[in-house]
């Protein structure tokens, strides 16, 4: 991982999914994290949950004593939902499976070609060919475990679904209570992996910005959600939460293009507003690059495809190339690059993420056994 506001690289949601599933025994998933063998494992992944928003406000809460603080995970790059939950679902890193970001372009679809939006998807790609990698839920079905994956209705069956979750047993939830209920179900033999995920926080922290009212309520329904599980869970499960990245309230809003020549040479605008993928007409990379610098100085950071194992981890496919931004654009602390398209709806939020800070990245790895 890049950026000047990293310390140390550590582990990600690859590495922290490979350990669990193979400490429930998985042909071929590798221990990174050297978890203890077990037979029933829960894991609960709170969408927009920082590991350091976590450990300023968990005094709220006093469930979050009785779990066990493991060191903090870090993100993939970008630090946003489309990526790094693919990265829990196949245990490889995005320039491997792909999903580069919230929104990338789709290669050969016309000029200036058109956008995929990894959440909301288009019916024309087909996302068992978008993504390709087998998912560790598939071959876990294989080995013979029972998977499931717990959450809300409306995400089942997704084109995100199947491209980096397909293979699990599906359950939809939309209410804690059934969460816990499918949960413990879930888990009533050995042998069984859930995957509960929540998102109630992400939306309070767009929406108001980590440490609103909004985003403590919503950390209450985590405690109430962790409650519930620990209560229902057979014994002997292993319960394990954890986030796909954290969020920084915006300080400094650009809209690209605004009172700058910043777009010139730009054809298309993907990504998000803290890791923007730039795509560009051919042959003006290089002066592009120079001009953004010019603009932004240190408050920007620049890559190009040159940069792309340093960006999204090694392995980095053709498709990976052919995808991402010719320019992707990182801005620091709490800056943010708006689209001037959607500029308006970009700009109402307050929490962002997608960036290098400590606040994006870092992701808490706490857990409990019933």
């Amino acid at each position: 991982m890049v950026g000047a506001d990293l310390e140390n690289e550590g582990f990600g949601l690859a590495e922290l999914s490979q350990s669990i599933f193979a400490a429930l025994g998985l042909a071929g998933a590798r221990n990174h994290l050297a978890f203890e063998e077990n037979k029933r494992t829960a894991l609960v992944l709170i969408d927009g949950l920082g590991f350091k928003a976590l450990q300023k406000y968990r005094g709220e809460f006093p469930l979050f004593k009785n779990f066990t603080e493991h060191e903090p995970l870090n993100s993939d790059f970008p630090s946003t939902t489309a990526t790094n939950l693919v990265s829990l679902g196949t245990g490889v890193h995005p320039g491997e499976h792909g999903m580069l970001g919230y929104t990338v372009r789709v290669p050969r679809s016309g000029e200036p070609g058109r956008l995929l939006n990894a959440l909301k998807w288009d019916e024309r790609v087909d996302p068992l060919i978008w993504q390709k990698v087998p998912t560790l839920y598939e071959r876990a079905i294989e080995d013979g475990l029972k998977i499931s994956h717990i959450a809300e209705k409306r995400y089942e069956g997704s084109g995100f679904t199947r491209a980096g979750m397909r293979g699990a047993h599906y359950l939809g939830a939309n209410h804690i209570s059934d969460m816990v209920e499918k949960a413990a179900g879930a888990h009533s033999a050995e042998g069984s992996y859930s995957y509960i995920y929540l998102n109630t926080l992400d939306v309070a922290g767009h929406k108001d910005g980590v440490g609103s009212d909004s985003w403590m309520s919503a950390l209450g329904i985590v405690s109430e959600l962790l409650e519930g599980l620990l209560q229902k869970l057979p014994g002997q499960t292993q319960i394990y939460l954890t986030a796909d990245h954290g969020m920084v309230n915006a300080t400094q809003k650009i809209v690209l293009g605004e009172g700058n020549q910043l777009l010139d040479n730009v054809t298309l605008i993907g990504g998000e507003a803290r890791a923007r993928h730039i795509y560009l007409r051919d042959g003006s990379v290089a002066d592009t690059k120079a001009l953004w610098q010019a603009h932004f100085g240190e408050s920007v950071e620049l890559f190009t495809k040159d940069d792309a194992s340093q960006l999204f981890g090694k392995g980095v496919t053709e498709d990976s190339l052919d995808r991402m931004g010719d320019l992707i654009a990182v801005p620091r602390e709490g800056i943010v690059l708006l689209d001037p398209a959607i500029a308006a709806k970009e700009g109402m939020m307050v929490g962002h993420h997608g960036g290098f800070t400590q606040d994006e990245v870092q992701i808490p790895l706490i857990s409990y056994r019933t």
